[in-house]
């Protein structure tokens, strides 16, 4: 009887006694990594540090209908947080529909981490099992590139995506927040905003912008407006002669849709030249050489 009465504490049970040693606190942490435990829903809490802070309405409802019929099919991972209380780590969306499906319980992954543990935990596990907008997974890479201090390397392992891909994600921020907006309401797509990006002039990208919005212009089609326009508008007046053959114009755009960064190709007529890639950090660096030797 006694035996049975202990392993009716469940999961509390086994986070009351972590300190006893390492060891055990090692098992313990394996267990709640797949053990699945029923949690009262009005006992789960949302998580602050959630890069989602906006959810469809239409969409939270289906989801809601799914879970009425089918059930919880992935459970949500929550955090302890002592007298029957639980945080979420990830799995919001779930979790608001079962709200509205009517559920009294979810089914739960325990997790024991620390506030800086649990936010790292958030974040990645959004970014790789979420259907996040882009300029959602670009404000959760920089979050975790600001807020952990991790390389575009270190990060790149984590999240199991390639630098040149972080990068170009987080380039993204550099966009104005009118343009951002738009991107994170799904009006443009990312290659709309990765395409604008290569815009230096504020007006030229801002009225770009709108046409393309207005227009529903594909992708390929604002690329080509944009390199009309540079071919159009030689910077500083140069001679006729100094603007970019069309060929070239092409090679530029090949290499910057690859590495993400802005490549300058300059070539002479005896065929002599140089290609000239900027970038403003180490990190940057490293993306654009990882990016060449991919």
């Amino acid at each position: 009887m006694v035996k049975k009465k202990e392993l009716g504490k469940g999961i509390r049970a086994l986070l009351n006694n972590i300190e006893e040693s390492n060891e055990e606190k090692n098992e313990v942490v394996k267990k709640l990594s797949s053990h699945i435990e029923l949690l009262d829903i009005d006992h789960i809490e949302i998580n602050p540090y959630q890069p989602r802070k906006e959810f469809d309405n239409e969409q939270l409802k289906e989801l809601a209908e799914s879970i009425k019929t089918y059930g919880i099919i992935q459970a949500i991972t929550v955090r302890d947080l002592k007298d029957g209380k639980f945080q979420l780590i990830s799995g919001e969306r779930r979790y608001r529909a079962s709200i509205i499906a009517g559920l009294k319980q979810i089914p739960a992954y325990i997790r024991i981490a620390d506030d800086n543990l649990m936010l790292e935990m958030a974040l990645v596990e959004n970014i790789q099992r979420e259907n996040l907008n882009a300029l959602e997974v670009a404000i959760s890479y920089q979050r975790l590139i600001g807020e952990f201090d991790f390389t575009h390397e270190q990060l790149s392992e984590r999240v199991g995506k390639k630098r040149a891909t972080i990068s170009n994600y987080i380039r993204l921020l550099k966009l104005p927040p009118l343009i951002q907006t738009s991107l994170k309401n799904e009006e443009i797509s990312m290659g709309h905003a990765r395409a604008l990006l290569s815009i230096d002039d504020l007006a030229l990208q801002l009225k770009l912008f709108k046409q393309t919005k207005e227009g529903d212009i594909s992708v390929r089609t604002l690329e080509n407006i944009i390199q009309k326009y540079k071919v159009q508008t030689p910077q500083n007046n140069k001679a006729k002669k100094d603007e970019i053959h069309p060929e070239i114009s092409k090679m530029q755009r090949r290499i910057s849709e690859k590495i993400g960064f802005k490549a300058l190709i300059k070539r002479s007529t005896s065929g002599k030249g140089e290609i000239k890639i900027p970038f403003n950090s180490d990190n940057d660096l490293n993306s654009i050489i990882d990016a060449l030797l991919d």
